[in-house]
């Protein structure tokens, strides 16, 4: 179950990564990030758009690190570190879900609850 739910964690963030890059670079798909504010973002937000991709990567080599399927970092650095993803995504429920956007309402809180699920399930292994 482990190994499933930080996969599920690993792909889902990989789309979502693919998805910032898009909103970074133009793509009308503003409605669904940052508020939903702007079809197409202003620029600080493009920027943003690629801070959240590096967070991604951050957030997948942790727990998948924990989970077993890679090593990248000390044992007890994988292990607190998926504690602060699983409280990271925790907040990011609710405030998905208070968006102003019905479109990231619809999207984004669903995304992030099936995210945390798998960060909890991975951060409660071993």
């Amino acid at each position: 179950m482990t190994t499933v739910a930080a996969v599920v964690l690993v792909v889902l963030l990989a789309l979502l990564a693919a998805f910032q890059v898009g909103l970074a670079s133009g793509r009308p798909w503003g409605r669904l990030a940052w508020g939903g504010g702007h079809e197409v973002l202003p620029q600080r937000l493009r920027v943003a758009s690629l801070v959240s991709v590096l967070l991604y990567a951050v957030i997948a080599g942790v727990v998948a690190d924990r989970a077993g399927l890679v090593d990248l970092v000390p044992d007890g650095v994988s292990r607190v570190g998926t504690w602060v993803v699983v409280a990271y995504l925790a907040i990011g429920v609710p405030i998905n879900l208070v968006s102003r956007s019905r479109a990231e309402r619809a999207v984004m809180t669903p995304t992030v609850a099936v995210l945390l699920a798998c960060a909890l399930v991975v951060a409660l292994s071993r």
